[in-house]
């Protein structure tokens, strides 16, 4: 065999097994799955709402045949405990070990600051399910974070507006200090105020302290109007018994945020009957969508859904918008934040776009608490848009 032949022989052969390889490499990029990272709490007070998360997330997925983007998903799942403390090294133990896609947390808004400092360093998208700090989507924001829950201010303002409405003069405020506590009573206080109504007293005691009875024992003495409170989970529960407990509920109406009476309902028991709420969802929604998700989640999760169980929907259904737009490859991220930012959420709370700083544009229910469900009372304000103060997106 002269020379040139083996040469040209020699040269098939090394094409042949570089298109092998070529072959392969596309198959393994076919096959690899997108890898979600949820950083939400199993355990302590906000373990039912974190748990609520990750079925909603999950059950978009599975009525999308397990996919995202075309590909299925692979769940590396870390328990937040609600602890500041502990996200710094969660959150990189998700996207430097596991090396997730995508990540989606948490609940607790100490803890979604520490994770949006992490993500933002690393350029991992970071979908806030629940997290309420206005800082997240304000000084914060960044073009990898992306929030499908609400800001502090959204609800909270509109329960100023709601309760200013009601003729309600003077108000007594309560509710845990932290992030969202202390944002929850502003935003509150800006609707509030902006509509002539005056604040009697702020109150505030120690995250996730319930003791409650000297602060029921100070508002009977000061005899507000009403009070508005900033609280969640089991300590909500605990609350709502307490006022009722103590006869406050007779003489002085209770509001608050969606927060005190989603995922509570069956906790508070009658003590609860009445209460009115604002949020971006209720029970009562009478859409397509929602209906769909209710029948779905209750047979999936033999329970009924709330806002939480939304919110994690949502997520998932955020990011397939991406990354579909990617083909479901998770390295065009340039791509993926584009159709998420452009993208059009048909939510069962109803259909919400998002705000140039990544935050839901959307309705604020007015709601009432009727047996065992948050029902519509009526749209405190349609469209709002959380004023994103500080964002430099």
């Amino acid at each position: 065999m002269n020379t040139s032949r083996k040469v040209f022989l020699k040269q098939i052969a090394i094409a042949s097994m570089m298109l092998a390889l070529g072959s392969h490499a596309a198959q393994a990029q076919n096959t690899e799955k997108i890898k979600v990272g949820l950083m939400l709490p199993s355990t302590g007070t906000f373990a039912a709402l974190g748990n609520a998360i990750t079925n909603g997330f999950k059950q978009y997925v599975n009525e999308n045949g397990g996919k995202l983007g075309g590909k299925e998903v692979q769940y590396f799942v870390v328990d937040d405990e609600s602890d500041p403390a502990k996200a710094t090294e969660n959150a990189n133990k998700l996207i430097k070990r596991d090396k997730v896609d995508v990540l989606i947390g948490t609940v607790h808004s100490g803890v979604a600051l520490a994770m949006a400092k992490v993500a933002r360093e690393n350029k991992t998208i970071l979908i806030v399910p629940n997290a309420g700090a206005d800082e997240l989507t304000g000084p914060l924001c960044s073009p990898t974070l992306f929030r499908t829950s609400f800001s502090m201010w959204q609800p909270s303002f509109a329960m100023g507006k709601v309760m200013a409405d009601k003729g309600h003069k003077r108000v007594v405020t309560l509710t845990w200090k932290y992030a969202a506590g202390n944002q929850a009573v502003d935003g509150f206080k800006e609707g509030f105020e902006k509509s002539g109504g005056k604040i009697l007293k702020d109150m505030t005691l120690p995250f996730p302290n319930v003791e409650f009875q000297p602060f029921l024992t100070e508002i009977a003495s000061l005899k507000p109007d009403a009070v508005y409170v900033f609280f969640a989970g089991a300590g909500a529960a605990k609350f709502v018994k307490d006022y009722a407990a103590a006869g406050l509920n007779k003489s002085i109406p209770l509001y608050g945020t969606g927060f005190l009476t989603d995922g509570t309902l069956d906790a508070i028991g009658n003590s609860g009957q009445g209460l009115l709420t604002t949020l971006h969802y209720a029970d009562g929604l009478d859409n397509k969508v929602n209906n769909n998700f209710r029948l779905n989640y209750a047979k999936t999760y033999k329970m009924q859904p709330d806002v939480y169980a939304v919110q994690g929907y949502d997520a998932a259904q955020l990011y397939q918008a991406g990354i579909a737009a990617a083909n479901g490859d998770p390295k065009k991220q340039d791509v993926i934040i584009k159709a998420m930012e452009q993208a059009k959420i048909d939510s069962p709370r109803g259909t919400f776009t998002l705000s140039k700083a990544h935050n839901p544009v959307q309705d604020i229910y007015l709601r009432r608490v009727e047996g065992n469900q948050n029902k519509v009372v009526g749209v405190a304000i349609k469209g709002l848009s959380d004023p994103a103060r500080g964002c430099k997106l």
